[in-house]
This record gives structure tokens, sequence and C-alpha cells, in this order.
């Protein structure tokens, strides 16, 4: 279809779903406001030109700082602490609080890091001993570490066993021969009323268990002195440790110190346990254990309570005897300077009236010739069970050393005195308080086998 032109051309048809563009030729509604609005922050309202690098933006001026009384004076100050310069802290963990060492200096050796536990020996051999500590000494075998623990004390503290008992019954001779001396002597001078001596002196045996007598008994007659407060914290838990294993109250006994430098200790009276100096400073503290477990021994099988009474009701019987000795021996020294004569007729006076001395009281002369030697042998029995007593409470070892300690603290004596020593032998010997030292090593063995006698 062809068209002329000023003919006006018709729209094309709208198609369903199309919205209806308007005709080119209407004109566009003007907007109500077609001023631009006035931009903000400038006098005339119209928008700063375009910063470009010839001509920087120009900078609104700062506003005044508020409270000030000129607003174009600068803010005060903030106030500012002197600047110290400090050195810096130490590195902690040197020596000397500096750094460590970076990498590339030389550094010393590196810690020995644990290891793995060595797999344990095969059974009957022994494996080889621990490395000790580091920095640390090697401690004595028989030093051990005592802890406070629990402790159960026995319903029996103390008893009697057939040592004590037997040193009592050796002992009545002399205790037979002492109060008819009391008793001779308390007639002589208090006629009727003789019996009040007499009991006074049986009863004060009872002062061998008085605490206040055992002090004064230790300090004048066994020149003990209480322990010093060094002393004591030394002995104190080695004697805890000792009275808790035999379950005795430590309380019960008191602890004395002797100045000598021997290895010796001490078991006296009812409650005084000693110590020599040179066993307290020399000794490692489980040897010093045993020896005071040792004298424990004594204390619980009633050994040194026993052996002092019979001591002190055989005083008047020796005390008579020798005095005897000393009025004889002076008559023979005045029979000398008089004549010979006269020191043959005192001499028979003297043997007739001894002859006439034993056929009359036989009975208690004879087992006072005898005593001596039988108390040597109690007392010998006494030592092998307080031997046993303090093997008993895990001592074996401790004590084992300590007898091979004096044997040869002994061995040396000797040899410093010379061949000519005397040594015990023969009736000497039976007169010893104590046995052999091979002789209780021996006794030991069994302990230091572990296998206790039964």
């Amino acid at each position: 279809m062809t068209h002329s032109p000023g003919q006006d051309i018709p729209p094309p048809p709208t198609y369903p779903g199309h919205p209806v563009e308007p005709a080119a030729s209407l004109p566009l509604p003007e907007h109500p406001d077609t001023s631009a609005p006035a931009y903000p922050g400038t006098p005339d309202g119209t928008p700063p030109p375009p910063d470009t690098p010839d001509r920087p933006l120009a900078s609104a001026p700062a506003p005044a700082y508020p409270g000030t009384a000129d607003d174009a004076a600068p803010p005060p100050a903030y106030p500012a602490a002197p600047a110290v310069t400090a050195p810096p802290p130490a590195y902690p963990g040197t020596p000397d609080d500096t750094a460590p060492l970076y990498p590339g200096a030389p550094v010393s050796a590196a810690p020995a890091y644990p290891r793995d536990p060595a797999p344990p020996p095969p059974p009957g051999q022994l494996g080889p001993a621990p490395d000790p500590l580091p920095g640390r000494p090697e401690q004595h075998p028989h030093q051990m570490d005592f802890e406070q623990r629990r402790v159960h004390l026995t319903a029996r503290q103390r008893g009697a066993d057939a040592t004590a008992l037997s040193r009592l019954l050796v002992q009545v001779p002399a205790f037979l021969c002492s109060l008819a001396v009391v008793t001779g002597f308390a007639s002589a001078f208090f006629g009727s009323a003789a019996w009040l001596p007499v009991t006074v002196w049986v009863l004060s045996g009872a002062l061998v268990f008085h605490r206040p007598t055992e002090s004064f008994l230790a300090r004048r007659l066994l020149r003990l002195r209480v322990p010093t407060p060094a002393e004591r914290a030394r002995l104190e838990p080695v004697w805890r440790e000792v009275t808790a294993r035999a379950g005795v109250d430590h309380q019960r006994y008191e602890l004395w110190i002797e100045e000598s430098d021997d290895i010796n200790a001490y078991a006296a009276a009812g409650h005084i346990v000693g110590v020599t100096t040179f066993s307290l400073n020399h000794l490692p503290n489980g040897q010093l254990a045993a020896a005071l477990a040792h004298e424990l021994g004594h204390h619980t099988g009633g050994h040194a309570w026993a052996s002092l009474l019979g001591q002190w009701y055989a005083q008047p019987a020796e005390l008579t005897w020798r005095a005897i000795r000393a009025m004889s021996r002076f008559a023979l020294r005045v029979a000398r300077v008089i004549s010979l004569p006269a020191t043959g007729v005192l001499v028979l006076l003297f043997g007739c009236g001894l002859l006439a001395l034993v056929a009359a009281a036989w009975m208690v002369l004879l087992p006072m010739a005898v005593a001596p030697y039988l108390l040597a042998l109690v007392n010998r029995r006494a030592e092998l069970r307080a031997d046993a007593h303090a093997a008993g409470l895990g001592f074996a070892h401790p004590l084992a050393g300590v007898l091979h300690t004096m044997r040869a603290h002994e061995e040396a004596r000797y040899a410093a005195a010379g061949p000519r020593a005397p040594r015990a032998a023969g009736l000497a010997k039976l007169l010893s308080s104590h046995p052999d030292y091979a002789d209780r090593l021996q006794r030991l063995q069994p302990y230091l086998d572990e296998r206790p006698p039964r």
C-alpha cells in the first residue's frame, strides 16, 4: 500500500496485553517546581566547583572550641605524664635475667629428658642400681625418710620377759644380804622401832619409776644432759618412727644425751633413753633408729627397770663388802709396819672369821659369789633379745651396720694400743655384759635373709 504525502498515517493497531504508548506529538507535562534546590553550606546555595588538581577544594574553617573566650583559641592540652625510659623487664627463667640465646648462638647442653622405664629384671636377678638425681649427693643406704603417720598403740606398753625375771632372781641373795645389813643398823640405832627404816628401805624401790628421781639419776650418776633444740629436732623424728612401729607412746620415755665419742645408747630406770653425741651426729638416721629400737627393747622387756631395781637393793650389801675389804687392807698395812708375826696372826684371824661366816650363811654367800657370772650371762641374753626386738621392727640391716661399725672402732682401738693391749679372755670374758659382735651378727642373720625365727 502506498501513501501520498500529506496524508495522515493511522496509528498501528493495538495488540492485546501491550500498553498503549503515548503519541510522539503529545507534549510532556511540566514539573510543579522546576528550580533546583539550594546546595547546603554555600552562601548563594550554588554547588561548589569540582575539585581539580590545579584548583583544590577550599575547606571551611574548623568550628570554635566551646567554652573558650576567644573562639579562635586552640583547645587546651591534655595532661601527660613525663616520658620515662624504663629498662625492659628481665627475661624470666634465666639465671642472670637475660634473654635466651637466639638461633646460631652457642648453647649449653640440653637437660636430660626423662627416659622410658627399663624393663623389670628376670626373677632371681637384681636390676641395675637407679641413677641418682642430678645435683643431689648419693644417700647412705641406711638413710631413711621418716614421715608422720597414724600410730596404733598396743594395749601392753611394757612388761617383764624371762630375762628380766631371771635378773631379779639372781639378785635375791644380794637383796637378803642387804636386808640383813639394814636390819642390823636399824636395830643398833632405832631399837624397837627398827621396822620403820627397814620398811622405808624396802619401799624405796618404787623410786625407780619416779620421774624426778630418774632425772636426778640421769644427771648425777649417768652424766646425761637434756638435748638441745637442734639435737631434739634430729632425734625426735627418729624416736617417733621407732615407737610408732612398736606401737608405744613416745611420750612415755625421756630422751637424754651423753657427751661421748663412742657409738652407744642407754636404757635406764623406767623411762630413760640416752644416746651419745657421736651416734647422734655421725650415724645415718636408719642406724640411729636401730640403736634406739634396741634400747626400746630393753624397756619393753623390763630389762632396764629390773637391772636398776636389783642394783638398788644390792647397794647395802655391796657397800658393806667394800668397807670390810678396805678395813682388811688397812689392818694388813698396819700389821706389816709392826712386825711379821703380827701380820700372820691377823691373817689367821680374818681367815677363821671368813670360814665361820661361810659355814653359817653359805646358802646366801655361795650364790653371791656366783652371782656376777650369772648376771653377766643374763645381760648377754638381754642384749640378744633387744637385738631381736629391733630387727623385728624392720631395723635388722641398719643394726648390722651399727655392729660392723662398732667392731671396726674396737679393732682400730686395739691396733692403736699395740699388740700388748689387753683383751678379754677366760673368766674375764665370762663377766662381759655384751656378747661378741660375731655372735650378735650370727643371731641377726635370719632377719637379714628375711627369714625371722619363729
